[in-house]
């Protein structure tokens, strides 16, 4: 996030782009409304008629994986109405003339036709979005878990340095992230190309500053995303070159049996593993598989940090013991990793915090007694007496220049077709996170949300002879799922909707694998799925 979050609540336009934030992020969509409630402007950009959209001013009902075309026709009225901000493009952009030679080639009616929405209500959104002083883009998984994701991401980029709505306070571009402390996995390494702080493992001096302190040789090259353990990194999309099968898997918090897609790929990857080691506080559908797993100590039973969506990381007490035998995972990896040659010993959390700082440049100042000092602070943080940062870019992009990136069009890997006449969107429920490995227990979520449900438009289930509440089977073309069907008029016709909780009704049996080439997220919002009743329930 560029931003902070309680900035929103000055925001004057706020643009939410594929998040239910109501069920996602409540504490988010709480501050969305209250600036509504003072006069703020809300422009919701979703396939779905979700809370949040039936609270906003304008809401463009896109297709799925229609963004791009969405943003470069509102771009294209922008720039017609001679709405950009040309000192800042002047002063602090590169590329723009390669972005406006794309965006005198829009056709706003062939935009209208290709994503679903009106052209009157594209150029009101553009005109609202641009005329504001203040104007905010939250975006969240519906934007990035396509084929065409780092493109989306590129695009509301293009959008908000188009107008200037970055640089300052109340306005920006900020990601809502999917799971808690995701942010502080990523701001600590937890992807294939870079080490803490988001320094590339393709820098020598960055190799040799680890190596130095580390006294081991860092690697040369970037490792594997997920997918590319998973799923071998072959579908039609990858840029990744072939490597050898991985053997042995160490997997912390994560639930691959449930979360990832082609689930039949995921259990034959790891069922094929030499090793797989599971580290978790319940057995969940990845542990069941595992070789060994390891007990671990939940958020409460642990001292250390979290770092949230706006940046800010925030110090952690132990609240009470770990049961049983259960450790917490800075144990288990000292444990491991002593064991295995190298011998790593810290007394306390604290003593960890230290060497993130000494090695981290955006986390310079995040000691443990800076962080007592304040309700946790925001990154860059870079010595003791920094007092966080609240917003980003104020005087340059981290890379210099803001460099604007024009894109193309870029079609869904799978659309609806005669056998597979149904786009399925996946999303979250608001009474259950993620897996459900945590919610599901809990009696009193699963009162309130306990089936799985599809959501399909009342024509559909009446074209197909289908009632509310009946039982139904949705098929891809890798494998079928059954679901209890919730007729709803949320979503356009042709369209339905599931999330993907329940492990009695594996959502991503469903999906495909094929991923963004950059990111490598799987397309897990847009797939071709048939809807049949239930053969038992005929």
């Amino acid at each position: 996030m560029t931003n902070s979050i309680n900035e929103l609540e000055e925001t004057q336009v706020i643009l939410v782009s594929g998040s239910n934030t109501t069920r996602t992020h409540p504490q988010v969509a709480r501050r969305i409304y209250d600036a509504v409630d003072q006069g703020a402007k809300l422009i919701v950009i979703d396939p779905r008629k979700t809370r949040i959209a039936r609270h906003a001013h304008i809401h463009l009902q896109i297709r799925p994986g229609t963004d791009i075309p969405l943003l470069n026709a509102m771009m294209r009225c922008i720039l017609d109405e001679n709405l950009i901000d040309d000192l800042f493009i002047e002063m602090r952009t590169e590329n723009y003339l390669a972005l406006r030679d794309t965006l005198l080639q829009v056709n706003l009616d062939q935009a209208a036709e290709i994503t679903g929405v009106d052209k009157r209500d594209i150029a009101r959104a553009a005109r609202t979005y641009a005329r504001a002083q203040r104007s905010t883009i939250c975006y969240c998984l519906g934007v990035t878990q396509h084929t065409c994701g780092t493109a989306n991401v590129k695009s509301y980029a293009n959008l908000a340095m188009l107008t200037g709505q970055v640089e300052h306070e109340f306005t920006g571009v900020d990601p809502l992230r999917g799971q808690g402390n995701v942010q502080g996995a990523c701001d600590m390494g937890a992807l294939p190309a870079v080490l803490t702080g988001y320094q590339s493992i393709l820098d020598p001096q960055v190799r040799e500053k680890f190596a130095a302190a580390w006294g081991r040789e860092m690697p040369e090259t970037p490792g594997l995303t997920v997918m590319d353990m998973t799923h071998g990194g072959h579908d039609a999309l990858s840029l990744v070159k072939p490597h050898d099968p991985v053997q042995a898997l160490f997997i912390v918090g994560e639930n691959p049996m449930l979360s990832d897609p082609v689930l039949g790929q995921v259990r034959a990857s790891l069922e094929g593993l030499q090793f797989l080691v599971v580290s978790d506080i319940f057995l969940s559908e990845t542990a069941e598989l595992a070789d060994v797993v390891f007990p671990a100590a939940c958020f409460a039973e642990k001292d250390g940090t979290i770092t949230n969506s706006e940046r800010r990381v925030q110090l952690m007490n132990k609240a009470i013991d770990p049961p049983g035998e259960a450790r917490t995972d800075s144990w288990i990896v000292q444990q491991l990793s002593s064991r295995m040659g190298y011998p790593m010993s810290y007394a306390s959390t604290a003593e960890i915090m230290e060497e993130i700082c000494l090695l981290t440049p955006i986390y310079g100042g995040m000691y443990h007694d800076h962080l007592r000092k304040a309700w946790g602070l925001q990154w860059p943080c870079s010595d003791r007496n920094h007092p966080g940062t609240p917003f980003l870019h104020k005087y340059s992009f981290t890379r210099g220049s803001g460099r604007f990136e024009p894109e193309e069009d870029i079609k869904p890997a799978e659309p609806p077709d005669q056998n597979f006449p149904f786009v399925l969107i996946t999303g979250r429920s608001y009474h259950h996170y993620h897996t459900g490995t945590m919610t599901r227990r809990s009696s009193t979520l699963n009162r309130e949300h306990s089936i799985p449900l599809l959501e399909m438009h009342p024509l559909d289930a009446k074209k197909l002879g289908l009632e509310n509440g009946c039982r139904v089977r949705v098929s891809s073309r890798r494998g079928s799922v059954p679901f209890t069907l919730h007729v709803s008029d949320q979503m356009n016709p042709g369209e339905v909707s599931c999330d993907f909780h329940f492990h009695e009704a594996p959502t991503n049996i469903l999906t495909l694998a094929t991923s963004d080439p950059v990111a490598r997220c799987p397309e897990f919002k847009c797939c071709a799925v048939k809807v049949e009743m239930e053969v038992d329930h005929v």
